[in-house]
């Protein structure tokens, strides 16, 4: 039970705090994505094709910039929630390709 408490001789390890910076920067950057697909989608004047690969493209970025700061899956001890959620994009992924193949064919 001792070997589990830190002793007056060791020296304590403080935890490290992120600070608010990474989390405002990382807010800024979501807000000019989301002015950004909001002036692409008012503009009209845009093919509709690449209109809807930035929206893609933004969008797959806001999903990691929201997962990498603001649920902190950077960090460490979280490869279980990151394995579900990439298998649930993978059987996600997989049902929209047959759908997709059963309307089709």
């Amino acid at each position: 039970m001792a070997d589990n408490h830190a002793t007056a001789s060791e020296p304590k390890r403080r935890h490290r705090v992120e600070g608010p910076k990474k989390h405002i920067i990382s807010f800024i950057f979501s807000i000019v994505l989301t002015a950004i697909a909001f002036a692409l989608v008012m503009s009209g004047e845009m093919n509709t094709m690449f209109i809807y690969i930035m929206l893609i493209a933004m969008a797959v970025g806001q999903v990691f910039i929201q997962m990498a700061f603001w649920m902190h899956m950077k960090d460490r001890g979280h490869m279980y929630s990151i394995i579900g959620i990439i298998s649930g994009v993978f059987v996600v992924f997989t049902m929209v390709i047959m759908a997709l193949y059963w309307v089709w064919w």
